[in-house]
């Protein structure tokens, strides 16, 4: 059985879709989860019942597309915990409908601050942190849009593609200092929010948050020690 007994490991977006089923997929393995969310009452609703155990930690209020805030999060991890292990950066979000000559620039800045800008600040801030330890185990979340371009779709697509890219550069630059950086690549997940938007789709053929983050928890964990630089697709049926 997978181990992530004492290690300190930071989930972005707790409380989206996948957030939560990564939270709920790291509790058993025995590891100090910090959870972060930009909205204090959203942690409580959904983690209130972590709010009095000192072995985890709700850190409510952070803008993850804001980099100083992002710092003060990762040195309070550090001061809290004396470590950083393992960083989940599932913070992200979805538009498209427009073909690009017809998309507003603030489209762009947009998908491109909520997906790419807040991995990039999240490692930017917790990577010094692991490299004191020579450990740590960083997970992207991209999209299957990475890899392919589609119509009305290209700003997303670009975003993801960006993930997937800044993936492989940090696992090249960290790899000698015992640090992995992975991402995975999801098809359309099965959300309440996706069901509303699509609802004559075959539900059958998407893949459910829990089964992401299980892929997610074998790269947090030593048995993934040799993987690093890695897109992994989870597609499901489709």
């Amino acid at each position: 059985m997978l181990s992530l007994k004492d290690r300190v490991v930071v989930i972005t977006g707790a409380v989206g879709n996948l957030g939560r089923a990564v939270a709920k997929a790291v509790q058993p393995l025995d590891a100090h989860m910090v959870l972060v969310d930009r909205s204090a009452d959203r942690l409580q609703e959904v983690y209130g019942d972590l709010a009095g155990n000192t072995a985890h930690w709700l850190a409510d209020g952070v803008n993850m597309t804001d980099p100083k805030a992002v710092n003060t999060l990762m040195a309070e991890v550090h001061s809290r915990y004396g470590r950083l292990d393992g960083l989940v950066n599932t913070v992200g979000g979805f538009r498209g409908g427009k073909p690009v000559h017809n998309t507003d620039v603030a489209d762009w800045d947009c998908l491109f601050d909520i997906n790419v800008r807040t991995a990039l600040n999240a490692c930017h801030a917790a990577v010094p942190y692991m490299i004191q330890t020579r450990h740590g185990r960083i997970v992207n979340v991209a999209s299957r849009n990475a890899f392919q371009g589609s119509a009305n779709y290209a700003a997303y697509s670009a975003a993801k593609a960006a993930v997937v890219r800044l993936t492989e550069s940090m696992a090249g630059e960290l790899g000698a200092r015992g640090i992995t950086v992975n991402c995975v690549v999801p098809g359309t997940l099965d959300t309440p929010q996706n069901r509303d938007a699509m609802p004559k789709a075959d539900f059958s053929s998407w893949v459910p948050p829990g089964d992401v983050a299980n892929v997610i928890v074998f790269l947090l964990s030593d048995e993934a020690r040799s993987v690093t630089g890695a897109a992994i697709p989870v597609y499901g049926h489709s």
